[in-house]
């Protein structure tokens, strides 16, 4: 219980410092000035209006660039006015309501087909529909009302303009502080890998959700900081930012580069647990470290002690006496392995050490050449054409499926409040439009956080109806539930969902004289729309992960394949590297989170549609492995002086490419092209006989008296037995790939 209740405060620790907590702020100073403007002069409605505005046109204000944000608050605040004014003028006759429901629903959802920012610009307009029903007051024309909702959105706009240019880097800044603590978070998790008990499935299954989590930071980062470059040009504060973006993913990289393989160190370091000890505090104050740099960045307070460089010496002095109580030729490979994680701790250090010194504004010689040309291939552009929308018109589509679904179950739930004369029966509608969505696990998974929060959200407000009657109080309440709820609705579903039923509660109890049958409909409506959103997305052409699965393992594969082709390249050449090697880096890190997404949107699926579910599995942990396999490769290269890249290495290359290209074939029922093993054989032949004779060279070296080792010996122990090891280790994970992609095609 104790544990809960330190991550609830953490959480809303973290909530405080996040911008979604500015957004609440921003929400708050747009709805209260006018409703308390316009209820001074007794036009009360107008303000109500204008707040309405205020709400449609928050969602679609989101991280990004300054010009995405300005167009995404405008198109949410003209489709909201529009959306209520189309379906209000509608609502004056049953043989209007039921083709514009239908329509309006479809088409409006539909809009998703340009990417998650247009998403939350539809989610406006469904909600504008949604609330033409709530027709509280006839004061208004509802012209006039949608007049008002859109001015109400381009006044949010102003605000958040407003609160953007007090500080114009605030946002930036607590994205990036954001990203740090995600980071430290990464970093915690692997060291319970050092830990003889941990369950390494769930945590696996965990850093998969925080790479994703951190891949979406990264690539609103990636926005922010270009698209600034490009309007401002390269002010010193960007040029910083961007230099601290840089470690930050590097640090990702690193992290993925060196897997900890939790079986090999529990077995090779069963009798020296301590030296493991040593190396997993110091990833721990790494963690902490970047936690309390983050929090001095959001507080915009003085940058904390680096304690850094101090708390190296602790693996400094691992390693030394490691190293002196061991017998070399015994334990050479356990020596590497300890040494490979030495290497990439340090690497880690020094990146935590940079955005250090950047903050303290003490850069040393580090330079940023940034080609905008290039610079721009990394932002992930969104088509905005009418071949998009054309294109997904079709049964495939998982949005043209999802919009058809929604407009039948928002007709059925309009059906059912009206037939059975239900309270307020366009809550069943609100509950609809704010689960359903395009997958059933998310619908499934938003149904009962909706559930719980109602429910939560109720007996809440039941027990302040009984300490209070103060319509003051539910006012207070009413606007500060309703914009944290708009806040949270991203971030914490359950919460929102808290804050949604009690901000409506409040409202209605101003009223209302009778709070608790507010509050008994509430729940009610919530259940029969909750209801309808999960057995919708069951019944209604569901898209399950299972159809479209092969395509995005396929994908993902492919996606490998390319990296390892710009690191087989970079090997060769080893001049400065080129854009199209961090281009194939990012796309098979992005490409194999959206695997991970599948994957773990499968397992909240139906048992029944879960098909080969085990076998998926380890599809995935294995194309997880052989990522952070190919990344610890391609590092390794890129950051040590290395010998030439040999024939040897090509064989293998180019088995791996085969085995994998042939899971490809096999995923889209291609044929198969012919291994051949014998070569790779010999080269692996090769490559171990290349080891032994630098390692005999070192034992000789040592026999006579020379404990020291030379740079260059080491590093060249260290690359012949990391590359060989790696290529092995990689050529081991593509059959075993093969094996398994061949069953998924088995019925």
């Amino acid at each position: 219980m104790t544990i809960k209740l330190g991550k609830y405060r953490n959480d809303f620790i973290k909530f405080l410092r996040s911008t979604d907590f500015s957004k609440a702020i921003v929400l708050t100073i747009a709805i209260v000035i006018p409703i308390g403007i316009f209820s001074k002069f007794g036009t009360l409605e107008i303000g109500v209006s204008l707040a309405m505005g205020c709400l449609l046109s928050s969602p679609s204000d989101v991280p990004g660039s300054f010009k995405h944000k300005i167009y995404g608050i405008l198109s949410a605040a003209l489709l909201g006015a529009v959306s209520f004014c189309i379906a209000g003028y509608s609502e004056k006759s049953i043989w209007t309501i039921i083709p514009m429901l239908g329509i309006m629903m479809f088409s409006i959802s539909y809009l998703s087909v340009y990417g998650f920012r247009a998403s939350l610009v539809t989610f406006s307009g469904l909600l504008a529909v949604v609330l033409s029903f709530a027709n509280l007051s006839s004061e208004l024309e509802i012209w006039q009302k949608s007049l008002l909702i859109g001015a109400g959105g381009i006044w949010y706009l102003i605000v958040s303009i407003g609160w953007y240019l007090l500080k114009p880097e605030r946002a930036t800044e607590q994205l990036i502080a954001e990203t740090m603590e995600l980071t430290a978070d990464y970093l915690r998790l692997r060291v319970q890998l050092f830990k003889p008990e941990s369950d390494v499935k769930e945590i696996q299954k965990e850093l998969f959700q925080k790479q994703s989590d951190l891949n979406e930071h990264h690539e609103s980062l990636r926005e922010i900081l270009i698209s600034s470059r490009q309007s401002s040009g390269s002010s010193g504060y960007g040029r910083k930012r961007l230099l601290i973006f840089i470690d930050l993913v590097d640090m990702l990289e690193l992290a993925m580069a060196n897997p900890i393989d939790h079986k090999n160190l529990e077995s090779n370091f069963k009798e020296d647990k301590d030296v493991l000890k040593v190396f997993a505090d110091f990833s721990l104050k790494m963690a902490s470290q970047l936690e309390i740099i983050a929090l001095s960045l959001l507080k915009n307070s003085e940058i904390p002690e680096n304690k850094i460089p101090k708390a190296i010496a602790s693996i400094d002095e691992a390693l030394k006496n490691f190293r002196n109580n061991i017998n070399m030729g015994q334990r050479r490979e356990e020596m590497i392995m300890l040494r490979n994680l030495y290497d990439y701790q340090t690497k880690q250090a020094q990146k935590i050490n940079n955005i250090d010194r950047i903050l303290r504004n003490i850069e040393g010689k580090r330079k940023l050449f940034v080609k905008e040309k290039e610079v721009q291939k990394f932002i992930t552009q969104q088509e905005y054409s009418f071949k998009a929308l054309i294109n997904n018109l079709n049964s495939a589509s998982a949005i043209f499926r999802h919009s058809l679904r929604l407009a039948i179950v928002v007709l059925v739930g309009y059906i059912i409040g009206n037939y059975f004369s239900v309270q307020n029966s366009y809550w069943i509608l609100l509950t609809i439009v704010v689960i359903m969505r395009p997958n059933y696990g998310l619908t499934k998974q938003r149904t009962r956080k909706r559930i719980v929060g109602t429910l939560i959200g109720g007996a809440i407000a039941v027990g302040i109806v009984f300490i209070t009657q103060n319509t003051t109080v539910y006012a207070v309440l009413g606007i500060l539930s309703l914009t944290l709820a708009f806040s949270l609705i991203q971030r914490n579903y359950t919460t929102a969902a808290i804050f949604i039923t009690l901000s409506i509660i409040f409202i209605y109890a101003l009223l209302q004289p009778e709070v608790l049958n507010v509050i008994q409909f509430r729940i009610v409506d919530t259940l029969i729309g909750a209801g309808l959103a999960a057995f919708g997305n069951l019944l209604l052409w569901p898209k399950w992960e299972s159809q479209n699965l092969k395509n995005v393992i396929a994908e993902s594969i492919k996606a490998n394949i390319n990296y390892l082709e710009e690191i087989d390249s970079y090997y060769h050449e080893k001049n400065s590297l080129p854009v199209s090697y961090k281009l194939s880096r990012k796309k098979a890190f992005l490409d194999m989170g959206a695997l991970s997404g599948a994957f773990q949107r499968m397992t909240q699926e139906p048992k029944s549609k879960q098909k080969q579910l085990g076998l998926i599995y380890e599809i995935v942990g294995l194309n997880h492995t052989f990522l952070s396999a190919l990344a610890s490769l391609g590092t390794y290269i890129r950051t040590h002086p290395t010998t030439s890249a040999s024939n040897d290495f090509e064989v293998y290359t180019n088995g791996i490419i085969l085995n994998l290209q042939n899971c490809v074939n096999l995923l889209e029922n291609k044929e198969l092209i012919e291994n051949t093993s014998k070569e790779i054989s010999l080269a692996a032949k090769s490559l171990h006989e290349k080891f032994y004779k630098l390692a005999q060279q070192r034992d000789l070296e040592i026999k006579a008296g020379k404990n020291q080792i030379d740079k260059d010996m080491r590093f060249k122990l260290q690359e012949a037995h990391l590359v060989s090891g790696q290529l092995e280790w990689l050529l081991d994970i593509s059959e075993k790939l093969q094996v398994n992609v061949s069953k998924l095609n088995k019925p």
